[in-house]
């Protein structure tokens, strides 16, 4: 054989080593620990889970587009003022926005912690949660979208990842 047909081919992945076991279940531990997705979320607000607030921070106009049934309406600039008043001590904040395009859950999330709360983001934010097809309120009532087949199985079932 040629030298050319045995000679690695330089990886993509590996021009940056991967980190060792211990320091990668660290960070990973860690963004679970900062981080809830849509499933997670609704699994735990169908439960009627105690001590966990789902937090929508987007404006009164998306608010009255589509929210999370159970959520708590907060925007942003107002969690200083109206958090103390409406969620008690202890209770750990699920923030959301409009989705991975918006930094208004992390923004959320951070005045919350300020606030002394814990706090998580739900990844994917309204977005992921409508394209799996999660009902949500809306000004006129309730409303479902179909399944966006890129984001979860079209039964509807689980992907208990």
């Amino acid at each position: 054989m040629s030298a050319t047909l045995t000679a690695q081919i330089p990886s993509a992945v590996l021009s940056v080593p991967a980190a060792d076991p211990v320091h990668a279940a660290a960070h990973y531990a860690a963004r679970l620990a900062f981080e809830a997705d849509v499933s997670d979320v609704r699994a735990d607000l169908l439960a009627g889970v105690s001590g966990v607030v789902v937090v929508d921070s987007r404006s009164d106009a998306a608010w009255d587009q589509g929210h999370i049934p159970g959520a708590l309406h907060i925007p942003t600039a107002r969690i200083a003022e109206l958090a103390p008043s409406l969620i008690a001590p202890g209770t750990t904040v699920v923030t959301y926005c409009w989705g991975p395009g918006c930094n208004g859950a992390t923004r959320a999330a951070l005045a919350f912690a300020r606030l002394g709360h814990q706090v998580k983001e739900m990844i994917g934010g309204f977005e992921y949660w409508v394209r799996e097809g999660f009902a949500f309120e809306t000004a006129e009532g309730v409303d479902q979208r179909r399944i966006d087949d890129l984001t979860a199985p079209r039964s509807g079932i689980s992907c208990a990842c």
